[in-house]
């Protein structure tokens, strides 16, 4: 009972964190791109599908992350949460007959909710921006950092209430297993987003299979990998 109510608390403070990082990202910037955005959130939401088991854990990780960046870093705030909340509710929406379990999805949603608010502000962030040190790639890096810490570290420490496990242990063995991913998701986003400048931002399209590709490459590399760390994760989801 006790890790039940701790559990339930780390959810509530994951949900009002959240809708206040939302609020405040999202009066930041007011310009909506619709049609680019309705592209976004199929691309999002068809990657979001494409998930791999973590080895040693019962989670999983999508392949939707490029999206994501691409949301945050093209779209208003208040679009970029949509899109990546519109994809945590695919990914995490059980298969047929599967059980839907409510306190896992709001916990989903409201940790990628927190995420994007967070990419976005230092994504937008004028003092960062204006800084000599602070051009595109590095700013890129630090959205991308955002992401990648606001749902590992959220998800070790839902575990570590739930399972008990030692939360270093549950960070380290999410972070070594995502953490390529992210790089991966990073370099190519920001190669779509300088081309697209010139061709436009259909070229987005592009990185579907591009993300099919390391999806396959994850789901062949796991499936032959040893369970890593015993632990019970059940309600991990990373990798956007």
């Amino acid at each position: 009972m006790g890790n039940t109510r701790r559990v339930q608390t780390f959810i509530g403070a994951t949900v009002v964190a959240a809708i206040g990082s939302a609020v405040y990202a999202g009066l930041t910037s007011h310009v909506l791109h619709p049609l680019y955005a309705a592209a976004l959130i199929a691309l999002a939401a068809v990657t979001s599908r494409m998930k791999v088991k973590l080895p040693g854990l019962e989670g999983n990780m999508s392949v939707n992350m490029p999206f994501l960046l691409l949301a945050v870093m093209n779209l208003s705030a208040s679009e970029a949460i949509v899109i990546a909340c519109i994809s945590t509710v695919v990914q995490t929406w059980p298969k047929q007959n599967g059980k839907f379990r409510p306190d896992q999805m709001i916990f989903n949603v409201s940790m990628m909710a927190f995420a994007t608010s967070v990419a976005s502000v230092i994504w937008r962030a004028e003092s960062f921006r204006q800084t000599a040190w602070a051009f595109e790639p590095v700013v890129l890096a630090s959205t991308t950092a955002a992401f990648f810490l606001g749902q590992t570290g959220l998800v070790a420490g839902i575990l570590k209430l739930a399972e008990g496990a030692a939360i270093r242990r549950i960070w380290w063995s999410l972070a070594q297993l995502s953490f390529p991913y992210y790089v991966a998701s990073a370099g190519l986003t920001s190669m779509v987003n300088v081309v697209s400048r010139y061709v436009g931002w259909q070229l987005a399209l592009a990185a579907l299979p591009v993300m099919y590709g390391i999806y396959r490459s994850y789901r062949v590399y796991f499936q032959s990998a040893p369970q890593a760390v015993p632990l019970m994760a059940r309600s991990a989801r990373v990798g956007g």
